[in-house]
């Protein structure tokens, strides 16, 4: 089943649900005459359609991809930039944060299935998942210093975190692309598939992970973003605080039954 997101008549998102109860969500990015460029409008569905995700206690792994064969995301649409005035772009400011954040912020683990071009933009909203896969053919980078900017969409903090300073500066200040293998072997990325099937194989990833229990996954997503920048005594107590709330939960009790069952666990989800 797919709902759309969309502006006009036009569908600028969509989400689909996978597997038979459907606790896998796709969302895909669906503007390809633009090959996916963000614009005002696909900002706003994007959030939109990460807020109805997270809020669907029913989903248990995302799975982010692209309608376009040779794009994921080009990044943001340059061609409604160059009409903006000051004000515009200064208004335009909080419906791209909350399209990155709405990626960044969704409860579930979450897959980017890149194939083809994820520059800029196209990159953050591949960053702000928790994987990414990467078909053979693709390219990725953060060129905004060679336009005048800089990345908008979490590119400077979540680049950093996953590779290390000096790599992400390198990234960063050269502006330069990377293909498939060079991202590989510098991090940015953490699975290189052939070009074509990364979503399958990100299917198959997200249908392995929706298999466990959706209180332990959002429980530990949770622990791991929350507890990455701080102290290690804190980062602990942040850890203990999601193991009650696991440990005690329904999906705790169903797992230790059907562990001892020998059958397949049947997860409450609380």
């Amino acid at each position: 089943m797919t709902d759309p997101a969309s502006t006009g008549d036009a569908p600028l998102v969509r989400i689909a649900r996978h597997g038979e109860e459907g606790h896998v969500a796709e969302l895909v990015l669906d503007r390809p005459a633009a090959m996916n460029a963000v614009s005002t409008a696909m900002a706003r569905a994007i959030g939109e359609a990460t807020e109805t995700i997270a809020a669907d206690a029913s989903v248990r792994c995302v799975v982010l991809t692209s309608s376009h064969p040779r794009a994921f995301c080009v990044g943001a649409d340059l061609k409604e930039r160059s009409t903006f005035t000051d004000d515009d772009l200064r208004a335009q400011r909080p419906v791209a944060r909350a399209a990155y954040g709405g990626v960044l912020r969704m409860p579930q683990p979450a897959i980017a299935a890149v194939d083809g071009f994820a520059l800029g933009g196209g990159l953050e909203l591949a960053l702000s998942c928790d994987l990414i896969v990467l078909g053979d053919a693709a390219v990725v980078g953060l060129p905004e210093v060679s336009v005048g900017v800089i990345p908008g969409g979490g590119g400077t903090q979540l680049l950093t975190r996953r590779v290390g300073w000096s790599r992400a500066a390198s990234m960063i200040f050269t502006a330069r692309r990377l293909d498939a293998p060079a991202a590989l072997a510098l991090g940015v990325v953490d699975e290189v598939v052939p070009a074509g099937t990364a979503r399958e194989r990100a299917l198959v990833l997200a249908a392995g992970i929706a298999a466990n229990s959706p209180v332990g996954l959002r429980q530990a997503k949770s622990a791991m973003r929350v507890g990455l920048d701080l102290p290690l005594d804190e980062a602990l107590d942040v850890e203990d605080a999601a193991w009650f709330a696991t440990a005690f939960s329904a999906d705790r009790a169903e797992g230790v039954a059907a562990f001892n069952a020998k059958r397949p666990p049947r997860w409450p989800g609380a």
